[in-house]
């Protein structure tokens, strides 16, 4: 009797470290660059003029190694040079010579040092000008880097309107303002063409859904009707189910301008208490505890990222002894909720693919009935108008373990 197989293994966990990139504590920015390049440009000067100073200097004084002048007779005395008491004229003359030197080398030594304080402080001053001069220069690009991090998706009514020379920083302004307000006209349009497809869409399906309700309702509806009915019903359901997730899609690109306090502990349990039946339907019990967490954003939104992944991990699940574990936490002043299930071994390279829309494990199109495929990609875009970010991760024995970062 042939051996069973055996069952198959959980695949190693990435190697990488997802998460988003570190900012160094120093970046070489444009002012950085050009303080370096007026300070360096200044201190080769420096070094140049100082060069040129201690050479003439040394030329000036130089007296060589003879003396001018000779002792003949008489006695010499010096409170700085060392010269003998009662010695030849020649002895008098060599020792005179030495201390001239040694003084001329004195002399050009002190020089040296002095030129080189005064050398490292004009230095200072030139460095901090220059940083002074860039920023007042690179201030027009601050403006233009506070107002795009301002502009969001709903609200690109904001305008640089820089005052000044016309310059070339001028000119990148005006071009950043007419981008601007293009952006603004294009996003105008897509918000039109979204409520008006929201409308569109929603009539003629809702008016299919009234009209097979109808016909079913109808008791002496032959049995072949009343299968065709809830068949078109049921293919009716899921055209509502596609297109209330692609407007929800297209709404979530958005980041929130309007936030509110919103505790995420009570997010995620609401979300388990809705997928509760159909949890108990498959047999899959609910862990984890969750702790109160208060993050600034949109209830309703927060809500679809935590129903999305429990219902994601439900019906994703094992068939028998299945469980999902809900769980929320402050971690690193990020706000995370953790959803991780029982279920099918999942290829750690096929985890990306997994929040396009209308993409499923190992398969391109949607075709079943646990969803349409829009899951995940809205739940990633609600986390991102929120500012954070969410992470998939293989389980080991299978399954996935589902990360939001949220900012609180």
């Amino acid at each position: 009797m042939a051996a069973a197989p055996a069952p198959p293994q959980a695949p190693p966990k990435p190697t990488w470290a997802p998460g988003e990139p570190v900012r160094p504590w120093f970046r070489p920015t444009i002012r950085i660059r050009l303080t370096l390049l007026y300070g360096g440009m200044f201190l080769i000067a420096g070094i140049l003029l100082l060069s040129i100073i201690y050479l003439l200097a040394a030329q000036a004084v130089q007296v060589g190694s003879q003396l001018p002048f000779k002792i003949v007779d008489g006695s010499v005395t010096s409170e700085v040079c060392n010269f003998p008491d009662k010695a030849p004229p020649a002895q008098f003359n060599e020792a005179m010579n030495s201390c001239v030197n040694e003084q001329r080398q004195h002399a050009l030594d002190e020089l040296l040092t002095r030129s080189l304080f005064a050398l490292v402080g004009l230095s200072v001053i030139a460095f901090a000008f220059g940083y002074a001069m860039a920023g007042r220069v690179l201030s027009p690009l601050g403006q233009i880097t506070r107002t795009a991090r301002r502009v969001v998706g709903s609200d690109l009514s904001r305008r640089i309107e820089l005052d000044g020379p016309d310059d070339e920083l001028k000119e990148l302004a005006d071009t950043f303002d007419e981008m601007l307000e293009r952006l603004e006209r294009a996003f105008t349009a897509q918000q039109r063409f979204v409520a008006n497809a929201s409308h569109e869409l929603r009539t003629p399906l809702a008016i299919n859904r009234t009209l097979l309700e109808v016909h079913l309702s109808d008791p002496g509806a032959p049995d072949e009707l009343r299968q065709l009915g809830k068949t078109l019903l049921a293919t009716n359901e899921r055209s509502e189910q596609l297109v209330e997730g692609l407007l929800l899609l297209a709404r979530s690109e958005n980041q929130i301008v309007e936030r509110k306090p919103v505790d995420l502990a009570e997010v995620a349990t609401r979300a388990v208490d809705q997928a509760r039946s159909e949890a108990e339907a498959k047999g899959v019990e609910f862990r984890g505890r969750r702790a109160p967490v208060v993050v600034q954003g949109n209830g309703v939104l927060l809500e679809r990222i935590a129903l999305n992944l429990v219902q994601n991990a439900v019906r994703y699940n094992v068939p028998e002894g299945g469980w999902v574990e809900v769980t929320t936490e402050l971690s690193h002043g990020q706000a995370v909720l953790v959803v991780s299930n029982t279920g099918p071994v999942v290829p750690a390279y096929e985890i990306d693919n997994l929040f396009e829309p209308f993409r499923r494990l190992r398969q391109e199109r949607t075709g079943s009935d646990k969803g349409v495929g829009l899951g995940l990609s809205i739940a990633r875009s609600v986390a991102r108008a929120h500012g954070g970010r969410i992470i998939a991760e293989p389980r080991e024995g299978g399954g996935l373990v589902m990360r939001v970062f949220l900012p609180v």
